[in-house]
């Protein structure tokens, strides 16, 4: 759950800080233009996820759920990360915002294989009249996601004041995301395999 929580963290953040990437990726001469081409880049996230969800899930199949969230977790808090080291539209023009693009298709495509891969896990692990209690665990991290990555930018806000923070500061938020990531992957590495895929690596 922690490390579900800390997926969508990394990407509700990106929608919450959509009017400031706008300005910074886009030009800045047609700012609806900026903001919708942001917003459209933001959807992309949630319109790549199914097939994550399908890649990450014969991954897991072949190699064992453990490790492909794993991978998952760190796609996503590497590529979330990168975002906030991407220079701006008036350093390198439109390249950025391909990079742009480009990371937050990783993001959604991790988030689609880190959502699915986490709920699998959790169910092979438990025994079947606890099994809808502990899945509905996971079915919280969307909500507490979108209220962590408000609560950071507000907190990192109100610290640094607006304008520090429309200038530079915004990219702490997702640089944070390596700090929140690494707790989430320590957690993760002291977790077994599923008794559930072990059998069936066991059956070949």
């Amino acid at each position: 759950s922690a490390g579900a929580l800390f997926e969508w963290y990394d990407f509700y953040i990106f929608g919450s800080l959509a009017s400031i990437l706008a300005v910074k990726f886009f030009e800045k001469g047609h700012p609806v233009a900026a903001f919708l081409s942001t917003v459209a880049i933001f959807s992309v996230g949630f319109l790549i996820r199914p097939l994550g969800a399908f890649l990450f899930g014969w991954v897991g199949d072949k190699v064992g759920r453990k490790y492909t969230f794993i991978v998952t977790l760190s796609g996503m808090g590497i590529a979330t990360a990168l975002i906030g080291f991407v220079p701006p539209y008036t350093s390198i023009g439109l390249a950025a915002a391909f990079i742009l693009f480009g990371l937050r298709l990783i993001q959604g495509l991790c988030l689609g294989g880190e959502y699915g891969g986490a709920i699998t896990y959790v169910a092979e692990h438990i025994e079947d009249e606890h099994r809808g209690y502990y899945t509905g665990w996971l079915q919280t991290s969307p909500t507490l996601g979108i209220v962590l990555s408000l609560g950071t930018i507000i907190g990192i806000r109100t610290y640094l004041g607006v304008e520090a923070f429309n200038d530079w500061g915004w990219r702490l938020p997702f640089i944070i995301s390596l700090l929140l990531v690494a707790i989430a992957i320590w957690i993760r590495l002291s977790l077994d395999e599923t008794p559930v895929f072990k059998e069936m690596k066991a059956k070949g």
